[in-house]
C-alpha cells in the first residue's frame, strides 16, 4: 500500500564552524499543498529550500518548516542594518504621525526581518553559501523523517478505510436482499389502503396496476448497483499508487448520494435501518479520507 497521511513531523540538527542548528517540519490537513517557513535573520535562501523540499515530496497538506540557528559566544558580531530599518520607520511614519499607531519599540525594531545581519555571512558570501548548503540538507533530512511519519499513518488509514469500505459492501448486499421484498410490501399497503377507500370497487386489476407503478418508482437496484461499483473503486484507490486523498473524497460524496437516494425510496423499516447503518459508516469513512493525502 501506498497510501499517505498528512500528518507528520520530522527534526534534524547540524553544525558548521562556529554555528549550530535545529530543523523542524510538521504536517497537518490541508486542501492544498501550503508551506510556511520561518527562518534565522540573514538566511532567506533557506525558505526556498524549504519550499522546493516540500513541493518535491507532498502534494497536499499545511507544512510548517521552522530553522533555529545560533552562533557560539564570542565567535562573530551581529551587523546592523541602517537601510532596512530606516525602510520599515519610513513605512510606518504616517501611521504614527496621524495617531494610527505608537511610536515603535527599539526591540519591536531590532526584530524585524533583514535588520540584525549576521556580519561572517554580509562579509564573506563563501561561508554564507556553505551555511545555508549545510542547514538546507538538514532541512532535506526534516522533511524526509516527517515524509516517513506521513507514510506510517497512510498505513494505518489504509486498513481502517479498508474495514469500513468492506462494510459498505457488506450493507450494501443487505440492502439489496431486503430491496427483493419492496414490490410485496408496496402492494399489500396499497390494497389495504385503496379497500378502505373504496371498498368493493378495489379491483385485484387496478391494484395490481398500481402497486407496480409505485413498485417501480421505489425500485433501489440501481442505487444498489451504483454502491457495488462505488466499492470496487474505493478498493482500487486504496491500492494505487500516489495522493489519491481527493478523489477518495469525490467518492465518498457519491457514496452517500446513492445511501440517501435508498433510504428515501425504501418501503420498509428493515431497509430504511440499513440504510441509515451505511449512511453512517459513509460518514465515519468521509471523515477518515480528510487524513488522506
Amino acid at each position: 500500500m501506498s497510501l499517505s497521511g498528512m500528518t507528520g513531523f520530522g527534526r534534524a540538527e547540524g553544525a558548521l564552524g562556529a554555528w549550530s542548528w535545529a530543523v523542524e517540519a510538521r504536517s497537518v490537513n490541508g486542501r492544498n499543498l501550503e508551506v510556511r517557513f520561518r527562518g534565522p535573520p540573514g538566511f532567506e535562501g533557506l525558505e526556498r529550500a524549504a519550499r522546493e523540499g516540500a513541493q518535491g515530496r507532498f502534494q497536499r497538506g499545511q507544512l510548517t518548516v521552522g530553522v533555529q540557528a545560533k552562533r557560539a559566544e564570542g565567535a562573530g558580531a551581529v551587523r546592523l542594518n541602517l537601510e532596512q530599518l530606516e525602510r520599515y520607520l519610513a513605512a510606518g511614519a504616517p501611521y504614527v504621525a496621524s495617531g494610527q499607531a505608537a511610536p515603535p519599540a527599539l526591540d519591536g525594531l531590532l526584530s524585524l526581518k533583514g535588520v540584525i545581519e549576521a556580519a561572517d555571512a554580509v562579509e564573506d558570501p563563501d561561508a554564507q553559501a556553505a551555511l545555508e548548503a549545510a542547514m538546507a540538507v538538514s532541512i532535506a533530512v526534516a522533511l524526509d523523517e516527517m515524509a516517513a511519519a506521513r507514510s506510517d499513518e497512510g498505513r494505518a488509514l489504509s486498513g481502517v478505510l479498508g474495514h469500513l469500505v468492506d462494510h459498505i459492501g457488506t450493507l450494501t448486499s443487505k440492502s439489496a436482499a431486503l430491496a427483493q421484498g419492496q414490490p410485496a410490501i408496496i402492494k399489500a399497503r396499497f390494497e389495504k389502503r385503496l379497500t378502505e377507500l373504496a371498498g368493493e370497487a378495489a379491483t385485484e386489476e387496478r391494484i395490481l396496476q398500481e402497486a407496480a407503478a409505485m413498485a417501480v418508482k421505489a425500485d433501489v437496484q440501481e442505487e444498489i448497483d451504483r454502491l457495488r461499483g462505488h466499492v470496487a473503486a474505493a478498493h482500487d484507490l486504496l491500492a494505487a499508487e500516489g495522493a489519491v486523498g481527493r478523489r477518495l473524497d469525490f467518492l465518498t460524496q457519491e457514496f452517500m448520494r446513492e445511501a440517501n437516494t435508498l433510504c428515501s425510496k425504501s418501503a420498509s423499516g428493515a431497509l430504511t435501518a440499513v440504510g441509515l447503518d451505511l449512511k453512517a459508516t459513509i460518514e465515519q469513512f468521509r471523515e477518515q479520507v480528510q487524513n488522506v493525502e
